[in-house]
């Protein structure tokens, strides 16, 4: 496991009983270099929607919880938030809740002379994800996919 990878699966640990307390759901968290600076992202979630005071709750406990267990050395921001409309969908479990809906899909090479495709998510497995674009059901292959998520319709 990478550095970056058990900073994410710690913070989540201690991030799920504040969750809970507060009436939300862990959505994804990231640890990431922007620039110079480190980035410390827990994104949560709720049936009717994040908002600003659920954001700082969990960002006040959180931070002190991260205090107490001090297991990150780099300096870093942290930041909770929802994980927005145009959500990336990364786990198992975003795409499970995400069936049905459309998504945006672009690949890291082209596929039938296109980088990017749009569509109703029909379903996954552990090596594709399957699109129904244009009428037609499209199986992309996971590890050609640069990002998934949701699409925006306004």
């Amino acid at each position: 496991m990478s550095k970056k990878e058990s900073y994410e699966a710690r913070t989540e640990e201690l991030l799920l009983p504040i969750a809970e307390k507060n009436g939300v759901e862990i959505y994804d968290v990231e640890y990431v270099k922007e620039g110079s600076d480190y980035f410390l992202r827990a994104y949560i979630d709720k049936e009717e929607g994040v908002n600003i005071n659920d954001c700082e709750a969990v960002s006040r406990a959180l931070s002190d919880a991260l205090d107490q267990a001090d297991f990150i050395p780099d300096a870093y921001i942290l930041e909770v938030s929802s994980p927005g409309l145009g959500r990336t969908l990364k786990k198992d479990r975003h795409l499970e809740k995400s069936i049905g809906e459309d998504v945006e899909i672009k690949l890291f090479k082209p596929m039938d002379g296109s980088k990017e495709f749009e569509g109703e998510l029909v379903g996954f497995d552990s090596e594709s994800i399957t699109v129904l674009v244009d009428g037609t059901e499209k199986k992309f292959i996971r590890s050609d996919i640069a990002i998934i998520r949701l699409a925006l319709d306004f």
